[in-house]
């Protein structure tokens, strides 16, 4: 079965404020398509009904990327800013701030010095691109109020446009979309991280709803913070806590290269910054672990491995290591 056009046109024709599909329902629409190219896909768009129909399932992605973002009569090619001239009146301004938070201006600090514009003038305007659902505003897991909040691009569509198109415009409008691709490919393992994060803490919210976690925790975010045993910055991509003294804590890898021992052990040394007494790890992976990685997991006993293709394919969807 290839892409459902019509059924997608349907729907999106039906409710024009449909909420984008999560990453699962995306591979419905796009089973023609390779296991790993869907994910390329769903980072490259998102969920959104729109820009998944300028996508087709008979191409491979470089194609699909090149019919679109670099083709200059293209829908998606310029739609970042003819949203942003419908939506707003200072259009130019909004792009600004875009393209700060795109660049790895994260910080309101950071964003303040690269627009030029007071924290408080700053703080209206990102408070705006949330509310559009262009950016999100992230503080660090289990804080309510924190001057270590970070900004980053919630849209998957605007991500990949700002990182991708803007700074390249100059050479799509001439034709020199092979050149442009190459850029892109270089890069789009490394774009593909955070995507991957958002694909794997959708499937741990579908495990709990399924009744399959060992910790049945009741949110989940990303943590950053001090390490005052290292006096360094670090981070843990996902963690969530069921009660004050359970939680769970996840690492995902997207490379083109099995997880090795030293990833899980940096996992499990972090989780030792917070006081819980009941944990459970996870470790996700492009495409799977070492033997290393596999015979700890084993020895703890509280680890669950799961590559990419457990996540995507169809029968044993929760077939997974746990150990």
């Amino acid at each position: 079965m290839h892409l459902n056009w019509q059924r997608m046109n349907e729907l999106f024709g039906q409710l024009t404020n449909i909420l984008p599909f999560d990453f699962e329902e995306c591979c419905t629409y796009l089973s023609g398509l390779s296991d790993e190219d869907k994910a390329y896909i769903y980072g490259i768009v998102g969920g959104t009904p729109q820009y998944l129909l300028q996508m087709s399932d008979k191409l491979s992605v470089e194609d699909n990327i090149k019919n679109t973002y670099l083709n200059p009569t293209s829908f998606l090619y310029e739609e970042p800013l003819n949203l942003l001239k419908q939506e707003v009146r200072e259009p130019a301004i909004y792009n600004a701030f875009i393209t700060a938070v795109a660049t790895g201006h994260s910080r309101m600090s950071e964003i303040s010095t690269k627009v030029g514009e007071s924290t408080t003038v700053c703080s209206g305007y990102l408070k705006n691109l949330i509310d559009f659902g262009i950016i999100r505003k992230e503080t660090p897991y289990g804080e309510k109020v924190s001057k270590k909040s970070i900004y980053s691009i919630e849209d998957n569509m605007f991500y990949f446009w700002y990182r991708f198109v803007l700074d390249n415009a100059s050479v799509i409008a001439r034709g020199a979309v092979d050149i442009v691709y190459k850029r892109i490919e270089a890069q789009l393992n490394d774009y593909m991280g955070r995507v991957f994060e958002e694909i794997c803490t959708q499937y741990l919210w579908k495990l709990l709803i399924e009744e399959k976690m060992p910790i049945e925790f009741t949110s989940l975010g990303r943590w950053s913070g001090n390490d005052p045993r290292k006096k360094a910055q670090t981070e843990i991509d996902i963690m969530g806590e069921q009660n004050s003294t359970s939680a769970i804590f996840a690492e995902c890898k997207w490379r083109n290269e099995n997880v090795d021992l030293d990833v899980l052990e940096t996992l499990v040394d972090r989780s030792g910054l917070f006081h819980y007494t009941k944990l459970h790890y996870f470790l996700f992976s492009k495409t799977g672990f070492t033997k290393g990685c596999m015979d700890k997991a084993e020895e703890m006993g509280n680890i669950t491995l799961i590559s990419y293709k457990d996540i995507v394919k169809e029968e044993g969807f929760y077939d997974k290591r746990r150990y």
